[in-house]
């Protein structure tokens, strides 16, 4: 079965299914050397903004295959290839996430999602040249997806500057011989601390908070009367949010821990710190969980005579799949690899992922599509199984296909303007920017107006 949807991409005698069976071809070539590379990043786990051997590694084979790299790119783990051929054309983006979770090392399958990004990479290069077709494509080695937002920092570096269409490929939430297309949750982290001294709230939709108290330290036994417990005042916030957990909406999250509860049992303490993470359907909901969560602090510290503080970290929003991109990957993987897709692009019907993808499909025409490798449906991401399975043979195959699906939207994308032009009125269409609160607003009103009723 041919893919017709794509065959305006060609204008010579070339048939499209040719095209992507050169890029599939040459992605096989290389799928030992990509697999070495991701078993080593499986063996040596590395934490946000410390990827330093993942980061080394993808380099230098990058720079041994040709490719023009700035090594240190805003960041000190952040890398940079570029390929380019022809004069004029498009821009196609891709990324390599490189970093792992404490404890549980590559529980997310970021290996497989830094080689994905390679054998896009390596194939449209093949067929670039081969077909003669004009077009750059870069590639960015995206670190600490986990924890501090790498790719917002990067996007606010401008280090995306120039894409017209980004791309990656996640393992999970599916099985082998599925894929899935379909928003995540906007998160965003804070940090709370109950103490004497105020601070100033940074709002950024994935968003962290931690919590810290200051009060007058006393003996539990000997006098506790002069003392402040800055531990009530948190064990307090504590059950407050979990006592308010059934006023929220059915997509909302909120989830925290006691970073620092004191330091001795005889000694009423005086400091106490949470963290906090807050997810929503869209950015914009992020205010409305906001606006239930944060008295229950505000009480707290009332309650018991502490001052309170709250830091925000960067907001990750949702993620806004574009349409048209979804659609020709999707059809690629049915056609190619009878590999069924299902598309969800503005409904929220299940699940509580986030990404800092999510930002870059505020800023650019993206898509992030899932795709299924053997696994336990109960044992999915952030489990040691999920590791363990991402590590297989079958893991690794099923990786080499979804990065010829992205292929084929980079391959439309340089050669079909009409194409180039239908992802563009799509994108428009969406909110473009975080900064775009009323926007976003309205997106989120219409999404979920009816959502969840009885």
């Amino acid at each position: 079965m041919a893919i017709t949807n794509i065959n305006a991409i060609t204008s010579d005698n070339v048939d499209v299914d040719q095209i992507l069976q050169t890029v599939h071809e040459e992605i096989l070539q290389y799928a030992e050397k990509l697999k070495q590379i991701s078993m080593y990043m499986f063996e040596n786990p590395e934490l946000a903004f410390k990827e330093v051997k993942a980061h080394d590694c993808l380099v230098k084979f990058l720079k041994q295959e040709g490719f023009e790299v700035d090594e240190h790119f805003h960041l000190a783990t952040s890398f940079k290839a570029t390929f380019k051929h022809g004069e004029g054309g498009h821009t196609f983006g891709l990324n390599s996430e490189l970093d792992a979770l404490p404890g549980i090392g590559h529980a997310c399958g970021h290996p497989l999602i830094a080689i994905a990004g390679v054998a896009t990479l390596l194939g449209l290069r093949k067929a670039m040249l081969r077909y003669n077709i004009a077009g750059r494509i870069i590639l960015l080695g995206t670190p600490a997806e986990e924890t501090g937002g790498g790719k917002l920092k990067l996007l606010q570096a401008n280090a995306y500057e120039g894409m017209d269409v980004c791309m990656m490929v996640h393992p999970g939430q599916s099985q082998v011989g599925q894929a899935s297309i379909s928003p995540t949750l906007a998160v965003q982290s804070f940090e709370v601390e109950f103490h004497g001294v105020s601070t100033e709230n940074h709002y950024c939709c994935k968003q962290i908070f931690r919590l810290t108290t200051n009060k007058k330290p006393a003996h539990a036994a000997g006098a506790p009367w002069d003392g402040i417990n800055a531990l009530d005042a948190a064990t307090m916030a504590y059950a407050s949010i979990n006592a308010m957990r059934q006023q929220l909406h059915p997509s909302d999250r909120v989830h925290g821990i006691i970073v620092n509860g004191g330091e001795a049992p005889n000694i009423i303490p005086k400091f106490t710190s949470m963290k906090y993470f807050l997810r929503a359907t869209t950015a914009a909901g992020m205010e409305r969980v906001k606006e239930k969560v944060m008295p229950c602090f505000e009480a707290a510290a009332l309650a018991t005579g502490c001052t309170h503080s709250v830091k925000f970290n960067d907001l990750l929003t949702d993620i806004r799949n574009c349409k048209p991109i979804g659609e020709l990957f999707s059809e690629t993987m049915s056609t190619m690899f009878n590999i069924h897709t299902v598309q969800r692009y503005h409904d929220w019907s299940g699940g509580g992922l986030s990404t800092d993808f999510g930002n870059i499909t505020y800023a650019m025409p993206s898509c992030h599509p899932f795709y299924g490798i053997p696994c336990d449906p109960k044992r999915m991401n952030h489990t040691a199984e999920f590791e363990q399975n991402a590590r297989a043979d079958k893991s690794h195959e099923e990786t080499w296909k979804v990065a010829t699906g992205m292929a084929a939207v980079a391959l439309k994308l340089f050669r079909d303007p009409s194409f180039s032009k239908e992802v563009s009125d799509t994108a428009v269409e969406s909110p473009r920017s975080i900064l775009m609160y009323h926007q976003a607003r309205e997106w989120w009103e219409k999404d979920m107006r009816g959502d969840f009723m009885p």
